[in-house]
């Protein structure tokens, strides 16, 4: 089973799989939007596409919240150019 829970005290995105660890979405909140800077996979895990579950849950939790959004990690600014769906997050 996969979850994408926020962890607020950690200030990042955790992806579990069956309660096991395996990737993060930092973030790092500001006045106006929500950055985030870097995402990881276990590397173990790496090549399966959990990178993107990670980011689309963040983005999800973060439309829900009514936020937006500043993706400086590569792999966040890359999924949103591959996704315009989600381009309105981004903040200007």
């Amino acid at each position: 089973m996969q979850e994408v829970r926020r962890n607020d005290q950690r200030q990042r995105y955790e992806l579990l799989i069956d309660g096991e660890l395996v990737g993060v979405a930092d973030y790092v909140t500001n006045e106006t939007a929500v950055v985030l800077p870097h995402t990881e996979i276990d590397p173990a895990r790496r090549g399966h596409g959990l990178g993107a579950v990670v980011v689309q849950g963040a983005l999800d939790d973060l439309r829900a919240r009514g936020a937006m959004v500043i993706p400086t990690c590569w792999y966040v600014r890359d999924y949103i150019d591959a996704h315009p769906e989600e381009a309105d997050l981004l903040a200007s």
